[in-house]
């Protein structure tokens, strides 16, 4: 299934018809603020495996999760004082924050590092924020590429390649060709994991 959502205006008919396939079980692709994801309900452990089938991915390198805010995020991670002022500065936007899990029995393995602590993202993007909110809980997020690990920005390249394995094609039009930025706020002090979309020049002045 395949349905073109207006970026800045969604309709809310196709994100309630998006929610519901995720209520389902099922794998959408979708657009973020930087590259489209595959994903899935956080909760559903069958449709985050079969996401590990489609990527190939190393089940050893958990997928991070899309919240809706700041306050969202700390229902499942630990946010210290420091992270929650830089967090502020840079939510929404296109960073990626590896926090302490905080909801360890909850959450699948699968998004939880040999660490015990979850990537998380709230992008700049309202169809992923509003599938959020109709979903009722975070979505799984992995970045669409291809066999060599390039990422997809057309959308009609990444349908025809992913409709025939995932439950729906969400496009939203063409998306960056970089990342998300990660950051690590696991200890005291920031430490930059991958130099994406994101802006980190704060951080080098501080």
């Amino acid at each position: 299934m395949h349905l073109k959502v207006h970026p800045e205006n969604p309709q809310k008919r196709h994100i309630e018809r998006a929610a519901g396939v995720l209520r389902d079980g099922g794998v959408i692709i979708y657009p973020t603020d930087t590259v489209y994801g595959i994903g899935c309900s956080v909760y559903n452990t069958h449709a985050i495996e079969r996401i590990y089938q489609i990527k190939r991915q190393d089940r050893s390198k958990p997928f991070s999760f899309i919240c809706s805010d700041l306050s969202h995020i700390s229902e499942y991670a630990s946010v210290s004082t420091a992270a929650f002022r830089l967090m502020k500065q840079l939510i929404p936007g296109p960073y990626t924050f590896i926090l302490p899990a905080s909801r360890l029995k909850q959450l699948p393995k699968s998004v939880i590092s040999r660490r015990k602590a979850v990537g998380i993202r709230v992008p700049k993007n309202k169809i992923s924020l509003m599938l959020v909110a109709a979903l009722g809980h975070p979505l799984l997020s992995a970045g669409v590429a291809d066999d060599r690990g390039e990422i997809i920005s057309d959308p009609e390249i990444i349908r025809s390649r992913y409709e025939p394995v995932v439950d729906l094609v969400l496009n939203g039009g063409n998306s960056l060709l970089e990342p998300s930025t990660i950051l690590d706020l696991t200890e005291e002090q920031p430490v930059v994991v991958r130099q994406g979309a994101g802006d980190v020049s704060m951080l080098i002045a501080a």
